[in-house]
C-alpha cells in the first residue's frame, strides 16, 4: 500500500519535496495539501494531481490518515505545524532551519520522540556528492587530523524579499537562512563534532538593497511594505569538542566582487576544497593541487530527490536517516549562540 503524503506550505521549496515524492513512484501518494494562501494550496493541487487543498493544516491532519508530511512553511510555523503533524501519527520532514530556536526544536524532537516517529530535517546538502566525496577522503586519511574549516555563502545582491527579511517569521536574516547549510555540511562532513564555544558578529550597514533590480533568489510571498529588520551580514567562530575550529560568513547583500559559496577543510596532511572539488597537499617536496575527476558536485534536483527517498525509505527502515532531529537541535544551538554573541559582544558557551 503506498505511503500517503501531506504537504504543508506550498511555496517554491515544496514543489522540490513534491517532485521527489512523484520520483518513487507508486510507493508514495501526494493525498493533501495545505497553505495559508489558498490560491497556492489550490494551484499546487493541481500542478501535482492532489485530491484536497486546505488553508489549515489541523484539518488536514485530521481529515486525512497520512503516513508522511514535509512542512515547508516559512520559519516561524516550523515547530506549530511539524509538533501537529507527529501529534496526529505523521512522520515529518521539515525544512531547514529546523526551527526559529534551539528551545523549538528540542520541543519537535521530544514530540516525535513521544509519538514513536520520524522527525527528519531538510539539510539536503547533506546528499549531494561533494559531501559523500569529502567523507570517503577523510575516511579514508587523505586529509590528516582536520583542525580548521571555512564555511561561505556570500551574496553580493541577493536578498529574496517577501518574509526573508521580517524576523517575526524568518528568526533571522543569511545566518539562519544561509549559514544553516554550510554550517551544517562542514559539520557533517567532519564528522558531527559537538560545539563548545561561539563568537559571533552581525551587521546591518547595506540593508535589502532593494532598490536594485536582480531576477535572483526572489520570494514567492508578496507583501506590501517589505520589512527588513535583519542582518545583512553574520561571521562566526564555531570551536568543537575535538579542537578544530570552523569559520563561517554568510551575507545576504556584501560589497563584495562577486557571490561565492564554498567550504574549505584544513586537515595536517592536506586541505579540500568542494567548488572546485580539489586537494591541496605536497608532492615529492613541492606543493601539489590535485583536482579531482569525477561527479563531485552538488545537484538540486537529484539530491532534493534523494533527500525525499531517504525520508520514505527510513521510515519504511530500508534505510538510517541521514539528518535527524538531533541534528537539527544541534545547528540551533550554533545559531542561538551566533545571535547572542553578536548581542553581547562575547563568546557564548553551548550548554549540554
Amino acid at each position: 500500500m503506498a505511503l500517503k503524503v501531506g504537504v504543508i506550505g506550498n511555496g517554491g521549496i515544496s514543489r522540490c519535496h513534491a517532485r521527489g515524492y512523484k520520483a518513487l513512484g507508486d510507493r508514495v501518494e501526494i493525498v493533501a495539501c495545505c497553505d495559508i494562501v489558498e490560491e497556492k494550496a489550490k494551484a499546487f493541487a493541481e500542478e501535482f494531481d492532489v485530491k484536497n487543498y486546505y488553508t489549515d493544516c489541523k484539518t488536514m491532519l485530521e481529515e486525512n490518515e497520512l503516513d508522511l508530511v514535509s512542512v515547508c512553511t516559512w520559519n516561524s510555523a516550523h515547530a506549530e505545524c511539524t509538533i501537529a503533524a507527529l501529534n496526529a501519527g505523521c512522520n515529518v520532514i521539515c525544512e531547514k532551519p529546523m526551527a526559529m530556536n534551539a528551545q523549538q526544536a528540542i520541543e519537535m524532537k521530544e514530540a516525535a520522540e513521544k509519538n514513536g516517529k520520524l522527525l527528519m530535517v531538510g539539510f539536503v546538502r547533506r546528499q549531494g556528492n561533494d559531501a559523500a566525496a569529502a567523507i570517503d577522503f577523510i575516511n579514508k586519511g587523505y586529509l590528516g587530523d582536520i583542525y580548521f574549516a571555512k564555511a561561505t555563502y556570500l551574496r553580493r545582491c541577493g536578498f529574496p524579499g517577501g518574509w526573508f527579511g521580517n524576523k517575526s517569521l524568518s528568526g533571522g536574516g543569511p545566518l539562519i537562512d544561509l549559514g544553516v547549510h554550510v554550517i551544517d555540511l562542514t559539520r557533517y562532513i567532519m564528522g558531527n563534532p559537538r560545539p563548545v564555544t561561539v563568537f559571533g558578529a552581525t551587521f546591518d550597514k547595506i540593508g535589502a538593497r532593494s532598490h536594485i533590480k536582480t531576477t535572483a533568489w526572489e520570494s514567492e510571498t508578496v507583501v506590501e511594505k517589505p520589512v527588513f529588520d535583519v542582518e545583512d551580514l553574520a561571521v562566526a567562530m564555531i570551536r568543537f569538542d575535538n579542537g578544530a575550529v570552523l569559520q563561517v560568513e554568510t551575507s545576504f547583500n556584501l560589497n563584495t566582487k562577486s557571490s561565492s559559496g564554498d567550504i574549505e577543510l584544513f586537515g595536517d596532511k592536506a586541505g579540500l576544497t568542494l567548488e572546485p572539488f580539489e586537494l591541496h597537499t605536497e608532492c615529492n617536496g613541492r606543493i601539489a593541487d590535485i583536482s579531482i575527476s569525477g561527479d563531485n558536485g552538488f545537484d538540486f534536483d537529484r539530491d532534493f530527490n534523494r533527500e525525499i527517498k531517504n525520508f520514505a525509505d527510513a521510515v519504511e527502515g530500508k534505510a538510517q536517516c541521514i539528518a535527524t532531529a538531533d541534528d537539527g537541535v544541534e545547528l540551533m544551538k550554533i545559531l542561538d549562540a551566533v545571535y547572542l554573541s553578536a548581542k553581547t559582544g562575547k563568546s557564548v558557551d553551548i550548554a549540554r
